[in-house]
């Protein structure tokens, strides 16, 4: 049986770690040649090395629209084409009131979290447009959809995805170029301690702990995982979901739907008349 990815090309930023390490494994576990576009170098090096001649790394700041660029065109170079562009780099960053908002806070956010994305596209874009084909793929999040699940500036810039995604899939969709955004719920990553301003180590170590903490965060009644982000986005960059364009996929064990029914109940119970 041929994998879901065979012969396809993709490129994930922020491939280093979290999500985009768990989706570059399972991209090349399902045939895919990926290319891993990252700042941390020892790391995306080493998981590229672990996946074999079919995936490489390229150092990428996704900040930078001339390093976006290099990646696509490094992964046309080495591999022949582009089917998938997962613009998934992201970054945490402490945020207090907007009275507290300062401008460095918001290029920090915002070049990262909106602009990698619109420069992801911009580039990817350009090669599938020539090929008639291809999946865009951003990840936005469920702070992108409702209110109370993270800071300010990073709230703001996922619903800017969210809304970047469903213009550009119009704009593209006549070219046969598929773009979607994936918004995840409480799945633990690194960049929940690297939003607390702790090295990358200690952000990896404090994920143990936040398992915990959101297996009772949403309905389904278990911490989600970056494996479950990995599998909404395999089947965007498959053929499985060629119908398919300008959405936004809540991975988020039903977070969105609201507050859990058991507290709902129990604060009902609470209020009845004794």
């Amino acid at each position: 049986m041929t994998g879901r990815l065979e012969g396809k090309v993709a490129v994930i930023t922020g491939a280093a770690s979290g999500i985009g390490a768990e989706s570059a494994r399972l991209f090349a576990a399902e045939g895919a040649s990926v290319v891993l576009a990252d700042v941390q170098d020892d790391r995306g090096q080493r998981i590229a090395d672990e996946l074999g001649g079919n995936a490489r790394f390229i150092h990428t700041d996704v900040t930078d629209d001339a390093q976006v660029g290099a990646a696509v065109q490094f992964a046309v170079d080495t591999f022949g084409r582009l089917d998938v562009m997962f613009n998934n780099a992201g970054r945490g960053h402490p945020e207090g009131l907007i009275s507290d908002l300062k401008p460095e806070m918001y290029r920090e956010s915002v070049d990262v979290l909106l602009g990698g994305v619109l420069f992801g596209i911009k580039h990817a874009s350009a090669v599938m447009k020539a090929q008639k084909s291809g999946s865009i793929i951003n990840t936005a999040s469920v702070a992108g959809i409702g209110v109370g699940y993270g800071g300010t500036l990073y709230s703001a810039s996922k619903a800017a995805v969210i809304h970047l995604t469903r213009v550009l899939a119009n704009e593209l969709g006549e070219e046969n170029v598929r773009v979607n955004a994936i918004a995840p719920g409480a799945i633990p990553t690194a960049i929940f301690g690297r939003g607390g301003g702790m090295d990358q180590d200690a952000a990896e170590a404090l994920i143990p702990i936040l398992q915990m903490g959101f297996a009772k965060a949403q309905p389904i009644p278990r911490s989600g995982s970056t494996h479950d982000i990995a599998e909404a986005a395999l089947w965007l960059a498959s053929d499985a979901s060629s119908f398919v364009t300008g959405i936004c996929l809540p991975v988020d064990g039903g977070m969105t739907t609201g507050k859990l029914f058991s507290q709902r109940m129990a604060e009902l119970g609470a209020m009845a008349p004794a």
